[in-house]
């Protein structure tokens, strides 16, 4: 038998069901996935130094298990000393599997290990059924050597999910395990 990550069996098996109890969806189609995962971190210091971009890249290359890519600036902006085509970020697109296991990652291992954690805002919805995620350190991942980390930096995680409204986006993301905080 194919190996299947966990949560994406738990998705097939009970969310869709859970769900369509809770919006009496009428159809399996109509029912909210989520459809991608994009880790980016932007390193603004990398103007002056160009190390700091491979660092960002080893980091988010460990940290999702899929190869990031730098991303390089639009336009000339003369007061940061920034010219066009200057990598001055990292981002990777998680889909499928790989999207799968680290979500199940990020809920079991990484946010447990956040100080004084109380779950997650619930503000973070864009109105379209997105949510993004703000991380202050990298070293919450327990694939990140704390002992090779130079820089202490924190990363942007958005969850692009097929909902309509923020209320499916939510309820979706709360059966797939993120501990959104109580009001």
């Amino acid at each position: 038998m194919a190996y299947s990550p966990r949560l994406k069996e738990e998705y097939n098996s009970k969310i869709i069901a859970a769900l369509t109890d809770e919006f009496g969806y009428k159809n399996v189609m109509q029912v909210p996935k989520l459809t991608k995962i994009v880790i980016s971190k932007g390193v603004g210091a990398a103007v002056a130094d160009k190390k700091l971009i491979d660092y960002a890249l080893e980091e988010v290359t460990a940290i999702s298990g899929q190869k990031a890519i730098a991303t390089l600036s639009k336009k000339d902006v003369a007061t940061f000393k920034l010219r066009k085509g200057m990598p001055i970020g990292v981002k990777v697109t998680l889909r499928g599997e790989k999207m799968y296991e680290f979500l199940d990652r990020l809920v079991t291992s990484a946010l447990p290990r956040v100080r004084d954690f109380n779950g997650i805002k619930a503000t973070g919805f864009d109105g379209r059924g997105n949510y993004n995620l703000g991380i202050t350190e990298q070293i919450i991942f327990p694939e990140i050597n704390i002992d090779k980390v130079n820089k202490i930096s924190g990363m942007d995680i958005t969850f692009v999910t097929t909902a309509d409204t923020d209320k499916e986006a939510k309820s979706l993301l709360t059966e797939l395990g993120l501990p959104f905080q109580k009001n």
